[in-house]
């Protein structure tokens, strides 16, 4: 996983898949960039091949870190379709603001 800070938008990237095995990971070094974070935190989905419950409540995590600052925005980039299926399915999409690039 890989986390850049770039002006207005937070990046993170590189994530073959937000399960059990790394969601805890996930949610820590989130956790940790978001007191310097700018407006904007794109999540970057395409490398993404599979997301299970504990990946979901990552995400979830995230989104009520960041609610607590109401000026950020969040979004997921390019989710493969069976990633994007799911958001779907669980209503996600309706947390974040979901973006093909």
């Amino acid at each position: 996983m890989k986390i850049q800070n770039q002006g207005q938008c937070l990046t993170i990237s590189e994530i073959p898949e937000l399960t059990a095995v790394n969601s805890a990971q996930f949610r820590e070094e989130v956790r940790a960039a978001l007191p310097e974070a700018p407006p904007v935190i794109e999540i970057d989905l395409s490398e993404t091949r599979f997301v299970d419950s504990s990946g979901l409540g990552a995400l979830f995590a995230l989104y009520r870190a960041a609610g607590e600052d109401d000026g950020i925005t969040l979004r997921l980039l390019n989710p493969k379709p069976e990633v994007q299926q799911l958001l779907e399915l669980t209503q996600m999409e309706q947390l974040f603001e979901i973006v093909q690039r």
